[in-house]
């Protein structure tokens, strides 16, 4: 079985390529072949994961726009499990490029249908707008991951993903499911962080993770050694809470490596 969750949120500063990138390595560090496409030309995960973007010479924007075969384009990182299909600046012209294009929001679809049979789970970091990237995320994926930060102005915006889910679901993507909300940046010192996670569980109730992605100067750090944050210190924070992140996500698909004997308490 094959997953594709595509991590989306239009509010920047949410810690979504944070997340996408770690829950992606967390998932590949508990033996599952994972492949992360880098779907924001900021190409931020790309370059968290060690590659350069400026010498990118093939990656989701040549796919896409000259519908290419993704096999070609797929990097090994230097984690066993772990693949990515990268950007370069180039992807901020595609929604340009392919408004013309025949059945422009299934692009990404049809590119994915050729290799998602060689992966457990496909993690798609989605760029902090609602454009035809983003759209062709959501339209290729099962379900979709929204981060959200434990800080003022939580649920800004959030409505309006919604409301661009649903759209997917009636016209481009009829199996698209919400795989959950995941709170970041939470800081138990904090009177607002609490009073967050309080809202957002009472509205959203089963929705919402119960794994928190607490506040970690650790995660800040990764990215400037080019590391995913449980390579860089597996003993921070962090690390901790997307590795239970990804455990949980495992639990939550019925995927965990766990048999039946193991389950019962004796």
């Amino acid at each position: 079985m094959s997953k594709t969750i595509c991590v989306a949120n239009q509010k920047g500063g949410v810690g979504k390529t944070t997340t996408a990138i770690n829950l992606a390595y967390s998932l590949s560090v508990l033996e599952n072949r994972v492949l992360l496409i880098d779907a924001d030309p900021q190409a931020n995960s790309t370059s968290h994961l060690g590659f350069d973007p400026k010498n990118i010479r093939l990656g989701l924007y040549e796919l896409m726009v000259q519908d290419l075969n993704p096999t070609d384009a797929i990097l090994d990182t230097k984690y066993d499990y772990l693949k990515i299909l990268p950007a370069n600046i180039d992807l901020v012209g595609a929604e340009i490029e392919m408004i013309d294009l025949p059945n422009r929001e299934r692009i990404l679809n049809r590119l994915l249908d050729k290799v998602k049979d060689s992966y457990d789970f496909i993690i798609i970091d989605c760029s902090p707008s609602l454009g035809l990237i983003t759209t062709n995320a959501l339209g290729a994926s099962d379900s979709v991951l929204i981060p959200v930060q434990c800080e003022y102005f939580a649920l800004e915006g959030l409505g309006k993903l919604l409301n661009t889910i649903k759209i997917v679901q009636r016209s481009i993507n009829t199996k698209l499911e919400i795989e959950g909300l995941v709170l970041t940046m939470y800081d138990s010192r904090l009177r607002l962080s609490n009073q967050v996670v309080e809202e957002v569980k009472l509205h959203f109730q089963q929705l919402v993770f119960d794994t928190i992605i607490k506040r970690n100067t650790t995660l800040s750090e990764a990215p400037s050694f080019g590391l995913p944050v449980l390579e860089h210190d597996a003993t921070a924070t962090g690390s901790v809470g997307y590795l239970n992140l990804a455990r949980e996500l495992l639990q939550k698909n019925g995927l965990t490596k766990i048999s039946e004997e193991e389950r019962i308490i004796q």
